[in-house]
């Protein structure tokens, strides 16, 4: 009886054994799939096949009041089909990310894994897109540029200018130059109003910081007048290291009481009558944006000014120079009295009677010039 019950006995730890044994191989078998699953691709490569490579979209959104069994059936039918559902969520509960997706659009790039895309699901990091608004451009080249921004939505296509202001909430004032040029960021979903107000945000921003940072003698009352200025200089020069000097001509006109005689605001004041050539009557014809006509500063800014216009508008450069006039490079020579610049103007504008400092440097800025 006891023989028996001894050999039941082993049996039976035998069996304990084995069946622990078995058990081990399974939990190390799983957890050795687990660990694959994980870290190894999820979303198909190029090189596993184009056709399953093209079966899988761009991007997957997960939308507001998605769980993660919704997300788990978008990952499906995006094409995603590595790991069990169950491999999924324990990998998120480790990760602890399962309750902490967030809004958005997210790349599914080929060879990337469960574990980098749960990571970049839980951290937020979606798409971002870029809306580049250039400096020296108008509101209606800027209203352009974000029709056509693509996945942008356009929530403004329907509303005059006024009534985009208002949206923004600034009834009122006139948007020209009241955005700030620079290259934004956005995601899916957002709106052309969501980036407006980040660039008058950051106009507001930048205006504020120039304005304080302002020369004691910058002959300018208010924010709104350097604004106005910075607009001018960065419509006349495209050379960055000339917005000093070009906004130091005008602070001495401005102190002296001279007309600012400044072509670019007769042309925003002509509006769609522009050809692309001003005339005679164009400088006589009187509009509130004709400084041939009119003293002082033009009633609004003329287009988007960069940060670095600003800083010259308030930051005028020293000197003793009233004129200037183009070179046909993008650059300018520098007049102190009207002579000099008729000189200037003679050899630069009518490629006549070029002075020896002149004439080498038309022959630089136009081979024709040489003849």
């Amino acid at each position: 009886m006891a023989g028996r019950f001894k050999r039941a006995l082993k049996t039976t730890v035998l069996l304990l054994c084995v069946l622990l044994l078995a058990a081990a191989a399974v939990a190390g078998w799983g957890w050795n799939r687990y660990q694959r699953f994980a870290d190894a691709p999820a979303v198909p490569a190029q090189a596993e096949g184009a056709a399953d490579a093209a079966a899988v979209p761009a991007s997957l959104r997960i939308e507001r009041g998605d769980g993660f069994a919704a997300v788990l059936r978008k990952l499906r039918a995006a094409g995603v089909q590595a790991g069990h559902d169950l491999e999924w969520r324990l990998l998120a509960r480790q990760m602890d990310a399962a309750g902490r997706l967030k809004v958005g659009e997210y790349a599914l790039e080929p060879g990337m894994s469960p574990r980098t895309l749960l990571q970049r699901m839980r951290d937020g990091r979606v798409i971002h897109y870029r809306v580049t608004l250039v400096e020296g451009w108008n509101f209606r080249q800027l209203r352009a540029a974000l029709a056509a921004a693509n996945p942008l939505e356009h929530e403004t296509g329907e509303l005059d200018d006024a009534a985009l202001m208002a949206a923004l909430g600034h009834p009122g004032q006139h948007p020209e130059g009241r955005f700030l040029p620079e290259t934004y960021l956005y995601q899916r979903g957002d709106s052309d109003l969501d980036v407006l107000r980040r660039a008058h945000a950051a106009m507001e921003q930048a205006l504020a910081q120039a304005w304080d940072a302002r020369a004691a003698d910058v002959p300018l009352k208010s924010p709104e007048e350097a604004l106005v200025l910075a607009s001018i200089v960065e419509k006349e020069t495209g050379q960055a290291h000339e917005r000093p000097q070009i906004a130091g001509v005008f602070a001495r006109r401005l102190r002296k009481g001279m007309l600012l005689q400044t072509d670019p605001t007769v042309i925003y004041g002509l509006g769609s009558a522009y050809d692309g050539n001003i005339r005679k009557r164009d400088l006589t014809t009187d509009t509130p944006y004709n400084t041939y006509t009119r003293a002082g500063l033009p009633p609004t800014p003329i287009a988007m000014p960069g940060r670095a216009a600003l800083q010259a508008a308030v930051n005028p450069a020293a000197g003793d120079a009233l004129y200037f006039v183009a070179r046909n490079d993008g650059s300018h020579i520098f007049s102190a009295t009207y002579a000099e610049h008729d000189a200037a103007v003679d050899c630069y504008q009518r490629r006549r009677n070029c002075r020896a400092g002149h004439a080498a440097d038309a022959s630089a800025a136009d081979p024709e010039a040489r003849r």
